[in-house]
């Protein structure tokens, strides 16, 4: 086993069970560890801290565990175990109006690197680390045990997030396929409501499972208002808005691929077409050509705008200038609804930008409700950054 030997007095966050150690708090590394390799984490003092997947970055270890379970046979089951209970306990498995959910968050679940989605019956993997990537076998049959004839497929969709190794075969495909299962696409439930999900061509894992209760949210909102879904994707709150009786929604996005699935969704649910109208063009240019009061509900819902820290200050004045033409544009009496799912933008700087965009605009906004991602994009209480989706609900005057 190689081992990872810290600096003095640079153990204090494992003890605190942050599941990363940084490069600067390594002292020693005996061995020659191939990245995504397991390896022992000792503090200074010999004193045994952790296990974890070896990588090459700023972030030198992912723990896995902080005893010796990670070197356990059935690891995997144990732990995506443990992750179907949250969700069993969340009410989200075996629910009759819901059956798709994130299995596994990352560090939320103690599986740093690690991200599957469940399609009713389909698991949707991302590896965003090198040992996750070459445990997907493991965690398949994992998966396979944890299952059991519940499960179609487990579809592995790692090429855009596993970091780039010589040696790494990055190309997505099926890692288990039950006898009969022949589909890239399935029809799934999210509070009754039917979307199909595509998790070869569509973007993440075919689905933005995090804005399940938020697009619940604007559904409880949009009955009697006209509706503006920026940045719809596949169309989920035009779906929720339509169901409760919006007026008519608008559905912006610059996707060709996603506004065919919008219009698809529409259809599957069976909505009067004349109550929707895809629009496929830039959601941010189309804004600033809508009248002022067109709209009383708006979903400004836009990719995250920050991959890193050293474009915080360039993402916080594009959330700026996007909810100040919001704000601006939406009759008075509305409501817009705001996210950023930029991890690096914190709650405290998105609500500064959203307030300089209020006043920017020049109109009396209040803030009604502050927005999460649900339990099962769940928060390490030791691993704060995991909390990346932020949003608020404003009511303009």
């Amino acid at each position: 086993m190689i081992k990872i030997i810290l600096k003095k007095g640079r153990e204090e966050s494992l003890r605190r069970f942050h599941p990363w150690v940084f490069s600067g708090a390594i002292a020693e590394v005996q061995g020659n560890p191939a990245e995504g390799d397991i390896v022992a984490v000792y503090a200074a003092d010999g004193s045994f801290m952790a296990y974890g997947h070896y990588q090459i970055g700023s972030i030198a270890v992912r723990v896995l565990s902080f005893d010796d379970s990670a070197l356990r046979p059935d690891y995997w089951e144990i732990m995506l175990s443990k992750a179907l209970a949250v969700r069993v306990g969340c009410g989200l498995h075996g629910a009759a109006e819901t059956d798709c959910y994130r299995l596994v968050h990352g560090e939320g679940d103690n599986l740093p690197g690690l991200i599957i989605d469940y399609y009713g019956g389909v698991c949707v993997m991302q590896a965003h680390s090198v040992g996750m990537f070459r445990a997907k076998k493991q965690i398949t049959e994992g998966l396979k045990k944890v299952y059991g004839d519940d499960l179609k497929a487990v579809y592995d969709k790692s090429s855009g997030t596993a970091p780039f190794k010589a040696g790494l075969e990055l190309v997505d495909g099926y890692m288990y396929k039950k006898d009969g299962f022949s589909d890239d696409e399935q029809i799934v439930l999210e509070n009754g409501h039917k979307f199909i999900v595509n998790w070869t061509e569509g973007q993440k894992t075919g689905f933005f499972l995090d804005q399940r209760e938020n697009r619940a949210l604007v559904g409880s909102l949009s009955k009697g208002r006209n509706v503006l879904n920026l940045f719809c994707y596949t169309g989920g709150f035009s779906i929720y808005a339509l169901a409760s009786g919006a007026l008519h929604v608008d559905s912006v996005d610059s996707s060709k691929k996603a506004m065919m699935m919008v219009d698809r969704n529409v259809a599957l649910n069976g909505f009067d077409p004349s109550l929707h109208t895809s629009l496929c063009c830039d959601a941010i240019d189309y804004l600033k050509g809508v009248p002022e009061g067109k709209y009383d509900l708006m979903i400004v819902d836009p990719p995250a705008f920050a991959k890193h820290r050293g474009s915080l200050k360039n993402a916080l004045r594009a959330y700026q200038r996007l909810n100040a033409a919001a704000i601006s544009k939406v009759a008075s009496g509305g409501f817009v609804f705001t996210y950023s799912c930029s991890q690096v933008v914190d709650k405290e700087a998105f609500a500064l930008a959203v307030f300089s965009a209020a006043a920017q605009a020049g109109r009396s906004v209040r803030i009604l409700d502050r927005l999460n991602q649900p339990c099962d994009h769940s928060v390490n209480i030791y691993h704060p950054e995991g909390e990346y989706l932020k949003g608020l609900l404003l009511y303009v005057e």
